[in-house]
């Protein structure tokens, strides 16, 4: 028997990264699973690993019209929703005074536009029976993090949105968290990164200090989708308005290699 036998998880940003792993692991727990991207070819790729369970959409979470028609798609096909996870997000190193206000607007309206949109369309579904909401913040938007301010701007609205929706919506058996992540071995600074100059590329990576954590590696994307299984399992059944850390121990202190 799995964690989420019989439930209805629709995944954002599920074509790679930690939204591939946590649909695989999702399912592999009993879910069917509306498979969510921009990227459809990587979509319907996770989708066919997955088989009949699962069905891929393409979406624009910075869309209202994409996010709405994404809920109703999976609503449609499945009969409800019960657990919604808030995966789809963009990481671009850069500096404030250099920064772009388009570049700013792309990572805000993915990052956390993209997160309540999901929430605004998916809420009423989950209201109808109860459910779960898990959006993926960072560590990220529980400190700073050099080069990196509209990406912990937005990380920072994931955590104080879930919050407000965990205390909102409580009373609809809905619980909502936040999944905060530390260095994870995925592509998400890609397809960013890929249209810059050489030269500007490097300045920009290098504005980037990395971690020192205790647990000394990236993790595998594999290692997020656990958590993201406790959390929307029965497990956290009394588990809601947290943000919840799988960094390798990097929000237990810094520390230095001294020895």
């Amino acid at each position: 028997m799995g964690k989420l036998d019989g439930k209805i998880a629709l995944i954002t940003g599920a074509a790679s990264g930690i939204g591939r792993a946590s649909a695989l692991a999702f399912a592999q727990e009993g879910a069917s699973l509306a498979v969510a991207d921009w990227d459809e070819a990587g979509a319907q790729q996770v989708a066919r690993e997955i088989g009949a369970r699962a069905f891929a959409i393409k979406v624009d979470v910075s869309k209202a019209a994409d996010v709405e028609r994404m809920v109703a798609a999976t609503v449609g096909h499945f009969g409800r929703l019960d657990i919604l996870f808030n995966n789809a997000g963009v990481c671009v190193p850069n500096a404030v005074h250099t920064m772009s206000e388009e570049e700013w607007d792309r990572t805000i309206n993915i990052n956390l536009k993209g997160v309540f949109l999901g929430c605004r369309y998916g809420l009423p579904e989950l209201m109808k029976q109860g459910g779960v909401i898990l959006n993926t913040a960072s560590v990220a938007g529980l400190e700073g993090h050099c080069g990196l301010p509209d990406y912990c701007a937005s990380k920072h609205g994931v955590i104080g949105l879930t919050k407000s929706i965990a205390l909102d919506y409580a009373q609809y058996n809905i619980r909502a968290n936040c999944l905060c992540p530390g260095s994870v071995a995925t592509n998400i600074m890609a397809p960013a990164l890929a249209r810059l100059s050489p030269q500007e590329r490097e300045r920009r990576l290098a504005a980037v200090v990395p971690p020192v954590v205790p647990i000394n590696r990236a993790a595998d994307p594999l290692e997020m989708a656990r958590p993201a299984v406790f959390l929307c399992s029965d497990d956290a059944s009394f588990v809601t308005g947290h943000a919840f850390c799988a960094d390798g121990g990097w929000m237990g202190g810094h520390i230095y290699k001294v020895m």
